[in-house]
């Protein structure tokens, strides 16, 4: 089930909110727990029986990690954990690229290739697989007490706002919150509102990106010209973000209905001054997870130079892994691990005093690795790149012209995501947040706000009532 569907919006949020709201605090966790069962199962009874298995699996180790005798016997039932759980993962979503990765090397050396199996994905194995390995591993730091209620526990893996695409929520962030939360009108409101900022996100600009990017990048490349290639990488540049970060809205709105507060996931990442910047910016609770449970207990940049350096380029190999089964998400996690390096080596000192060519190079270095994210395979990726710097000229008469997709809706939609994703917007945002409440400018924004919401939600549902096309990228991580 998507959050931008009319079955969601005007079906399951309000049976989810009038449940929770009439029963009472003390049964709100298990109508959640419930309702996120469902909202997982609707697309697949197979699915939603991993992820039960992954909730009991995680609760027993949980507990006996927090009775362990010694801290030795602690650690070796946190690593048969994170094994099981990693096994799981890999099993699921990387057991037909490396059986394929194998057969290219056993035909090789002339050796019978092996029979390639079909692995129905499970949506969102990525997201709860790294909450479950967060709460084992937080109750072994001792961050965080077992929790004995396995009910409760459940509902931190299965909890439907973040279940499927994030944010990434560790454990020691809302331990106490899935006791103790406020459930009240005016949360509901404030999370409604920051909702409708995300379904905007994801109806009106994500989908209408997708279209040209989908057909640019999914077309003949003979018939792509210059112009006609940064177009399409323009336009993919604006639905990664916007379906993104509009689905991190949608989640952190929903969160705050239900009483809890969820850690940001995007800060204007296009407004970075660097690769560093940038991933101090974009998909932060991913960022904050490989550096606590990966890059710090590698060594994080304690052991030298050469270490931290294979410490980043690790961490940004597994990041690209995570994203997908394929090598042209390795590279893509390889090429922002490399400019994090270059960084560090040679442009740590040059780069701020650079101050508008910063943000120029951190853009054009993110929105070329997107080529990689975006493609279907290495090759097609490298004559993409091609394309944008003039080399393998179109052959033919480019089958759409750039002027066909420049419609004044279209021009519109573009200038204000363009406008809405940097500098201009952050600037913005930071003088409205830092406005005191009591402010004459914040009492006259306050009501503003809700009404441009409720109008933005009739047009988002129009846009729904007639489009066909609508999935989330990230669904298949």
């Amino acid at each position: 089930m998507l959050f931008s569907s009319l079955t969601f919006l005007y079906f399951f949020l309000p049976a989810v909110l009038l449940g929770g709201w009439f029963l009472g605090k003390k049964l709100q966790n298990y109508v959640l727990l419930i309702f996120s069962l469902l909202f997982y199962a609707w697309g697949g009874v197979s699915a939603a029986l991993v992820i039960v298995g992954s909730i009991v699996f995680n609760y027993f180790f949980g507990k006996a990690i927090g009775k362990a005798s010694s801290k030795e016997r602690g650690k070796r039932l946190l690593v048969w954990c994170v094994t099981g759980n990693l096994l799981v993962l890999c099993v699921i979503k990387y057991g037909t690229f490396l059986v394929e990765n194998l057969n290219h090397a056993l035909t090789g050396f002339g050796a019978g290739a092996l029979t390639v199996p079909h692995i129905h994905l499970i949506p969102g194995i990525s997201f709860f697989t790294f909450h479950a390995i967060s709460y084992v591993t937080d109750i072994y730091r001792k961050e965080s007490l077992a929790q004995e209620n396995v009910f409760t526990m459940g509902l931190y893996i299965v909890f439907f706002p973040q279940l499927i695409a994030g944010p990434i929520v560790r454990y020691h962030e809302i331990a106490d919150q899935l006791g103790v939360r406020e459930w009240s009108a005016t949360n509901i409101a404030q999370g409604i509102r920051r909702f409708i900022v995300g379904l905007t996100k994801k109806v009106i600009f994500s989908n209408a990106f997708a279209v040209p990017a989908d057909a640019l990048f999914g077309g003949t490349l003979s018939e792509i010209d210059t112009p006609l290639a940064w177009f399409g990488l323009i336009c993919y540049s604006l639905h990664i973000y916007c379906d993104f970060s509009g689905y991190s809205d949608m989640a952190l709105g929903l969160a705050k209905m239900f009483g809890f507060t969820f850690p940001e996931n995007f800060n204007f990442p296009y407004s970075a001054t660097s690769i560093q910047d940038f991933w101090h910016r974009w998909h932060m609770t991913l960022s904050r997870w490989f550096r606590d449970y990966l890059y710090i207990p590698l060594g994080g940049n304690r052991n030298g130079t050469l270490n931290t350096y294979r410490n980043l380029i690790l961490v940004f190999f597994l990041t690209g892994l995570w994203h997908g089964a394929s090598w042209t998400m390795v590279i893509w996690g390889l090429f922002h691990g490399l400019f994090l390096v270059l960084e560090r080596l040679a442009l740590k000192n040059i780069l701020p005093k650079l101050v508008v060519v910063n943000r120029i190079y951190t853009l054009l270095i993110v929105m070329i690795a997107w080529v990689f994210f975006k493609s279907p395979d290495i090759e097609f990726a490298w004559k993409y790149i091609g394309k944008l710097f003039g080399a393998n000229a179109a052959t033919s008469v480019p089958a759409r012209a750039l002027s066909t997709y420049l419609t004044v809706d279209f021009i519109i939609l573009l200038i204000t995501a363009v406008l809405c994703s940097g500098v201009i917007a952050e600037k913005c945002y930071r003088y409205f947040s830092e406005k005191e409440s009591s402010s004459l400018l914040h009492k006259v924004w306050e009501p503003v706000s809700y009404i441009t919401s409720l109008l933005l939600l009739l047009i988002c549902t129009m846009y729904l009532a007639k489009q066909g096309y609508n999935p989330f990228i990230y669904f298949q991580f």
